[in-house]
């Protein structure tokens, strides 16, 4: 045992594998004791979220020290953050439908650039050509020019109790910096928001653990239905053989996938949870396992050693787990990592389809697919929301074929180096 271990551990295809999938558990592991939300909870009123740091400007503000930094180009980033390059281009194409030479418009120079838009941008105008959309984009972009070079800082107005009115408190210079470290109220949103203002991070990670388990649990049930009927197939034989490979061959003619979509919209959206689904994952998924299992021990029960043990009375239970399933173990133990991925990779597709487990308790990586392509997130660009879901999937399918690979070198001897 000892001796085999050593062996696959020194198996760099394996070890790689291995070490993916541990640093996937471990994270599945760790990160809800660091972050205590629910995975399902909604932070954000809004949708999409980019990835970054959140810091609250209310604290920010009122933040009980202000710091003056005289910092090089400051004023040129403020700028760049709201008046994009694409936002220069969009103003020359106003500016030019309107009627004003291209020669005359430089798009780097940020104050003749504005200097042009305000003499000439009237909403009012009708630009031939332009849909109605295109007319509220530049409507939103002349609103946002307001004030974009001014260089007096901010003024703070409460209410007078009294009186009524607005009365100045304080201001905010373009100097004034605050430490992130001393502001009351700071997220990280490492993924940002999906389309229900909810952290896709813990989101993410909270799916990945229902969907290991998800494979787990398929994986578990498909390798020992198929476990059970290859060993009594494979050494029986006779009718018990025809009858097995009879509902086998039954189940290899219906695709999978398909009787999959069958049996989950039988059963209804309430009814289907995490695990239900893997159960039904495991009971279509066995047929491949069974007649791999099957062919291995037909060519074992006819050893010598079997036959030895036939001879000395023993129990066809016993020769079986004896004799027999010790020299088939590396083989269901890599039967039963393949079934895992599999299993994920059914469930994904399952909830893509909206046949996956009910979607208002527990995520899962199919059901953020889902969400994510029902709320075109692909389309708008919000990358976060489908992007690092694939990744995951990838990631995990790719280190357990890995593994498998790696196992396959050690224990076949056609592939042994």
């Amino acid at each position: 045992m000892k001796h085999t271990l050593n062996q696959v551990f020194h198996s760099p295809k394996f070890v790689v594998g291995f070490s993916i999938l541990m640093v996937v558990l471990l994270t599945v592991f760790i990160y809800p004791l660091i972050v205590t939300d629910k995975p399902l909870k909604i932070i954000a009123q809004g949708s999409f979220f980019p990835p970054g740091v959140y810091v609250n400007v209310f604290d920010s503000t009122n933040s009980p020290a202000t710091y003056i930094l005289n910092l090089e180009n400051a004023a040129a980033r403020r700028i760049a953050s709201k008046l994009s390059n694409d936002d220069r281009l969009a103003m020359k194409e106003w500016l030019v439908a309107d009627g004003v030479s291209e020669s005359e418009i430089d798009i780097t120079n940020t104050e003749k650039l504005l200097a042009l838009w305000v003499k000439n941008y009237d909403p009012k105008k009708d630009i031939k050509g332009m849909t109605n959309a295109r007319r509220n984009y530049f409507v939103r972009l002349d609103k946002s020019l307001e004030g974009l070079l001014a260089t007096e800082g901010a003024i703070i107005a409460a209410q007078n109790p009294k009186t009524g009115t607005l009365e100045k408190i304080g201001s905010i210079e373009q100097s004034d910096y605050v430490n992130i470290n001393q502001v009351a109220n700071v997220r990280l949103l490492l993924l940002g928001t999906d389309n229900f203002g909810r952290d896709v991070t813990t989101e993410l990670v909270s799916a990945t653990g229902t969907s290991l388990m998800i494979g787990l649990v398929a994986g578990l049930i498909a390798t020992t239905i198929g476990l059970v009927l290859g060993l009594m197939a494979g050494y029986m034989g006779g009718w018990v053989d025809d009858v097995i490979m009879f509902f086998t061959n039954i189940f290899t003619v219906i695709p999978t996938f398909v009787l999959l979509i069958l049996i989950s919209y039988s059963i209804g959206q309430e009814k289907r949870g995490p695990f239900t689904i893997a159960v039904v994952i495991g009971f279509t998924s066995w047929v491949w396992t069974a007649r791999a299992v099957r062919a291995q021990v037909t060519s074992l029960r006819n050893r010598d050693h079997v036959n030895l043990s036939k001879i000395s009375g023993h129990s066809i239970a016993g020769i079986i787990f004896t004799d027999v399933l010790p020299y088939i173990a590396s083989y269901v133990i890599m039967a039963l990592i393949l079934q895992i991925s599999s299993a994920i990779l059914a469930e994904a597709g399952l909830s893509i389809l909206g046949l996956g487990p009910r979607t208002t308790e527990t995520p899962t990586l199919g059901l953020m697919m889902n969400w994510a392509m029902i709320y075109q997130a692909q389309i708008l660009g919000k990358w976060w929301a489908y992007f690092p879901v694939l990744l995951t999937i990838a990631l995990v399918s790719f280190s357990m074929n890995l593994m498998n690979t790696g196992l396959d070198q050690v224990y076949n001897p056609a592939l042994r180096e």
